[in-house]
């Protein structure tokens, strides 16, 4: 079977599939029991992510335990400024925690020797794709520029990431720098990942949405576009997902201006408009993550409404973020047998 009869990429080229392949963001995650005891052997996260083994084993969890159409790699989006020497660890209880980053530390970032700090996590790609069932897909993935930055920035994450925002005004040259800086590493991480077995590649733009029209312009498509320009001049045939959470109408041209195949929508985005979307080309998403904490008939409904707007489109069924550690594996195995029509 080749890498065409897989059929997430099948809806990345463009085709409707019935019922639709389906993936959820952070499908390995704190929720299952066996990624609980994987990680609790890793020591630091950091060390699950750079351990290509135990990286394989938790990617692979999700798809042993429900059958998901495609596996993503297990890692982080701070593994980049991680390889460019920002003190990168997570504190338990606090999320990540990087030295914040000024304008005369920008201009001496230095690129060199990146990707190869990377290459356990390459490595781990490759391990996946060996192991994965033939008609599995297999994700690979980075952090937008814009997000990256905003941690880069503050050194932790914020509730409206007002410290980038703020940078960005007032040292505007150091602030392009970083975001060209980080779209050039960005690209050559995902053209590892597709060379290393990646079917298809996501950027995550997580805090897209806390950004006006003209800054949405400068700081989340404009970097985008370049990986993405630049990942496929390099490998045409690649497929790239583009998820700029909170976007709402930015979405309308976020597709075209970005050169992505598929724009991946948070649970906020009206299913209306997200069929709107849809008439130019594949969408993923985007059931809210608390349906999935709350089961039952808010679960049932809620994937119900996205098949009925968007069944007869190309879909890849997913939620509108992560999955969260609240959920019970069990919700998550009736949301599969839903979406698949086991379960009416």
């Amino acid at each position: 079977m080749s890498a065409k009869s897989r059929k997430i990429v099948d809806v990345l080229n463009g085709k409707t599939i019935s019922p639709p392949p389906l993936w959820l963001m952070r499908q390995a995650g704190r929720y299952l029991p066996e990624y609980r005891q994987t990680r609790a052997a890793a020591g630091s996260f950091l060390d699950l992510c750079y351990s290509p083994e135990l990286a394989t084993e938790v990617t692979l969890q999700p798809i042993r335990r429900y059958g998901f159409d495609a596996a993503i790699l297990f890692s982080d989006i701070l593994v980049i400024p991680d390889a460019l020497r920002r003190n990168v660890r997570f504190e338990e209880g606090h999320g990540p925690r990087l030295d914040p980053i000024d304008a005369d530390g920008i201009f001496a970032l230095k690129g060199d020797g990146v990707v190869g700090h990377l290459q356990p996590v390459i490595e781990a790609v490759g391990r996946i794709r060996s192991a994965l069932p033939e008609e599995t897909a297999l994700l690979g993935f980075c952090g937008a520029p814009w997000t990256v930055a905003t941690y880069m920035i503050a050194g932790h994450g914020t509730p409206d990431q007002a410290p980038a925002r703020l940078f960005a005004y007032r040292e505007p040259r150091a602030f392009a720098h970083l975001l060209d800086v980080l779209a050039e590493l960005s690209a050559d991480y995902l053209v590892a990942q597709i060379d290393a077995g990646a079917d298809a590649v996501q950027i995550f733009d997580s805090w897209a949405g806390v950004l006006g029209e003209r800054e949405f312009a400068d700081f989340a498509v404009r970097p985008v576009q370049r990986i993405i320009s630049s990942v496929k001049a390099r490998r045409p045939q690649a497929k790239i997902i583009a998820f700029a959470k909170g976007a709402g109408v930015l979405l309308k041209s976020y597709r075209q201006q970005t050169g992505a195949d598929a724009i991946g929508l948070d649970w906020s985005v009206p299913l209306s408009f997200a069929a709107d979307l849809q008439k130019d080309g594949p969408v993923q998403g985007n059931l809210d993550p608390m349906r999935v904490v709350a089961g039952g008939a808010a679960l049932d409904e809620g994937i119900d409404a996205i098949l009925q707007a968007l069944g007869n489109g190309p879909l890849i069924f997913n939620l509108g973020h992560g999955i969260t550690p609240q959920a019970d594996p069990d919700t998550v195995t009736r949301l599969v047998a839903r979406v698949r029509g086991e379960a009416r």
